[in-house]
């Protein structure tokens, strides 16, 4: 059993993956399970030290787990299950002599793909149509990510995966590089597994996310539903003190008025009651976190 959903493009079942041994091992990932579905966009954030780079290494195959399953669109992860797979792990590393023209031939040839039929559309998909005949030394970084993502593309995957695919980019960069992943999946269908640091970025073009906090799983689903399952309610009255003696421990002060920790069902009540108690009420609204709050939140709880 590996614990997949038919519907995700990668899953990974128990994984547990420890480095050293003794009193020097450290355990990078313990009993991880997620699943990434077909055709979104799926952040996987964490701090340094999370898990996330060993996580993606194991599912490209480049370590193994030391138990655990991985599977691709359903299948056990394997040589031929990763033909399914296009991967961007770490930084690009590039012949620099070569052109992008010929790094992405060399890429086709060892994939099988039909060279001429793959490589002119994907050095347009990736906007480097303009620059293909021109040797990689001469490339700025964001040029040389687009073409690690080329290289990613070119055997025509169901799946990519991309380790900070916007590191080092300048802020033009990096909303290039959102637009472009945006567009593999919503115009290409392909499924987008990534991690970064950039979390406004992550806000932006991911669907759903995984948070990962000491190896384990910390949050996952979609980012709508992580932002407004942390909504909190703000009031704004005409004795904010009063409301927080009597919502002690559950009510803070801020952005000129109170933020009260109720559920969304409660807070009908909860506005009957103030009322009664003669306190007037100018606004009453939800306010939803950023994805850096709830990123915050999650990462910071005590260790289960």
């Amino acid at each position: 059993m590996n614990g997949a959903d038919e519907q995700d493009a990668i899953a990974v079942a128990g994984i547990e993956k420890t480095y050293g041994w003794g009193g020097r091992a450290f355990k990078a990932l313990d009993g991880l399970s997620l699943g990434v579905p077909q055709g979104c966009v799926y952040g996987l954030l964490g701090p340094n030290g999370a898990g996330k780079s060993t996580l993606l290494r194991i599912i490209a195959g480049l370590v193994r787990a030391d138990r655990g399953s991985v599977s691709i669109f359903g299948a056990t992860a394997s040589r031929q299950s990763r033909r399914r797979l296009g991967m961007l792990i770490e930084a690009p590393a590039f012949y620099p002599f070569l052109t992008a023209r010929e790094h992405l031939e060399m890429v086709a040839r060892t994939s099988d793909s039909d060279t001429n039929a793959r490589v002119e559309p994907v050095l347009r998909r990736v906007g480097i149509g303009h620059a293909a005949d021109r040797k990689v030394a001469a490339f700025s970084l964001g040029m040389k990510q687009r073409l690690g993502i080329g290289c990613a593309l070119v055997a025509h995957p169901d799946a990519i995966v991309l380790d900070e695919p916007t590191n080092g980019l300048d802020p033009d960069g990096i909303l290039e590089m959102r637009s472009l992943i945006a567009e593999l999946a919503r115009r290409d269908g392909i499924t987008v597994l990534l991690s970064s640091h950039l979390l406004d970025e992550v806000e932006r073009v991911c669907d759903r996310v995984a948070i990962l906090r000491d190896g384990r799983l910390a949050a996952q689903g979609r980012v709508a539903d992580l932002l407004d399952g942390q909504a909190r309610f703000w009031l704004s009255v005409d004795c904010p003190q009063l409301v927080l003696e009597r919502l002690a421990g559950r009510a803070d002060a801020g952005d000129g008025g109170v933020y009260v920790r109720i559920g969304r069902e409660q807070a009908p009540e909860l506005i009957r009651m103030l009322s009664a108690a003669d306190i007037r009420i100018f606004e009453a609204k939800w306010v939803k976190p950023d994805l850096e709050s709830v990123f915050l939140s999650e990462t910071r709880k005590a260790a289960p």
